[in-house]
């Protein structure tokens, strides 16, 4: 039996990524092996649901620390304690050191609730809204220094429907997230998702465009 992919998952809010993947795990439906649970705030919610649910967790007040830089290498030092073959950003509102980026380079990714490139950055369900698309989802991409720049990897569509506000359409966005996320790691503990020279590839071969998983 092939031995589970050990992942460290970095949160900053509620975790429902988070959840979906520890859920998936648990069920036998995804070969990952959730070690621990870390956020920048040790109020999170996430980190209270993951400890409820068995799973080493840890928080770093980035108020301890001088700088970004300083604060990363503390964060880095506590992951690796981990061993992880993967860290997976699930919600983690931090902006990453180029020595973070580096460091965990080609086993990094992070989901971004937007078609990328479109709508880097925050309040992307508004900003879809106010551009009048007729279409938004989800991207999971490897990080990069480029905030949401890195290659994306897969993407899941999702309509924008008439009447559709901020928090009707991020509703049906989050529950797309929660079958793209564990799909992409899927891939990549099965060793079919990898990195190579700033670019993604999907059994050996260059991803030029991100994997469409279809509309939800």
């Amino acid at each position: 039996m092939t031995r589970p992919l050990p992942i460290v998952i970095l949160v900053s809010g509620r975790g429902s990524n988070m959840q979906a993947i520890v859920e998936a795990a648990r069920a036998g439906n995804l070969p990952v092996e959730v070690r621990a649970v870390i956020s920048n705030r040790a109020d999170a919610p996430g980190l209270a649901w993951a400890r409820r649910a068995g799973i080493d967790v840890a928080a770093l007040d980035p108020a301890d620390y001088p700088d970004r830089e300083a604060y990363d290498r503390a964060m880095m030092g506590l992951i690796d304690r981990f061993e992880p073959a993967l860290v997976v950003l699930a919600g983690y509102m931090r902006i990453l050191s180029p020595a973070f980026v580096h460091h965990y380079a080609g086993r990094l990714l992070n989901i971004h609730p937007s078609l990328l490139p479109d709508f880097r950055g925050l309040d992307t369900h508004r900003r879809a809204l106010e551009a009048g698309r007729a279409e938004h989802g989800a991207s999971v991409h490897f990080v990069t220094e480029e905030l949401d720049g890195g290659p994306v990897i897969a993407q899941v569509r999702v309509p924008v429907e008439a009447g559709d506000d901020e928090q009707t359409l991020a509703a049906r966005v989050l529950e797309q997230e929660h079958r793209l996320y564990p799909e992409v790691l899927r891939w990549f503990a099965a060793g079919r998702l990898g990195w190579r020279d700033g670019q993604a590839l999907l059994d050996g071969e260059p991803l030029d465009q991100p994997v469409d998983l279809g509309r939800g």
